[in-house]
């Protein structure tokens, strides 16, 4: 069952547009979201757009709503509850040191990182809640979030429209296409992590 509702197609066949809306806030606003599949949904989307199955003004619309709204629900819980979870000696995920890269993280490349998240898989998950637990100013949040959700649903969501549009016959293998981009999409969290280990050991 867990499996399949990790399938972006699955998704999208049995649920179409309130399953697209729900995992997009989902996998933006509560932290269990990191699991979710998202880029790939939004190429999914994109495609069934392309074949007639969803309307893709209605589907983007539904994606960039979801986005701003899951991240402002993520901004909110880390700035209500954030701090006393971190507050934990025996936390992992919510530990002081995160507290404070997230802090520096700002720091050095400021609100436009909230736009940056959003094509990171799992940092786009955190970022907000990061952002709430270090105080980031809510307008300035407010105003990326908006930017990032637009500029995210749109151009993900109309690649795999137009991949759906010049690629004959699409439908046959949806599901491959969507597993490469999921690859694909984890580059750039890659790249994150392997930048951020080499900082780590040059301060040492």
């Amino acid at each position: 069952m867990w499996h399949s509702l990790l399938n972006p197609v699955y998704l999208l066949e049995l649920f179409g547009y309130a399953g697209l809306g729900v995992v997009v806030f989902a996998e933006t606003g509560l932290l269990v979201g990191v699991f979710l599949p998202g880029d790939t949904l939004l190429i999914a989307a994109g495609i069934f757009a392309s074949r007639g199955h969803l309307n893709i003004t209605l589907a983007i619309t539904i994606i960039v709503v979801a986005a701003i709204v899951g991240d402002t629900v993520g901004y909110f819980f880390g700035n209500k509850v954030g701090p006393r979870l971190f507050k934990r000696e025996d936390a992992r995920f919510f530990s002081r040191e995160n507290v404070q890269e997230g802090h520096a993280f700002f720091e050095k490349y400021g609100p436009q990182s909230v736009i940056l998240a959003r094509f990171i898989p799992g940092v786009r998950t955190c970022v907000p809640v990061v952002a709430g637990v270090t105080k980031m100013s809510y307008r300035k949040f407010a105003a990326y979030n908006v930017m990032g959700g637009l500029f995210w649903g749109v151009v993900v969501t109309m690649l795999g429209y137009t991949l759906g549009r010049i690629v004959p016959h699409i439908d046959s293998y949806i599901l491959p296409v969507v597993i490469i981009v999921s690859i694909a999409s984890f580059v750039p969290a890659i790249m994150h992590f392997k930048n951020r280990r080499a900082v780590k050991e040059g301060l040492r």
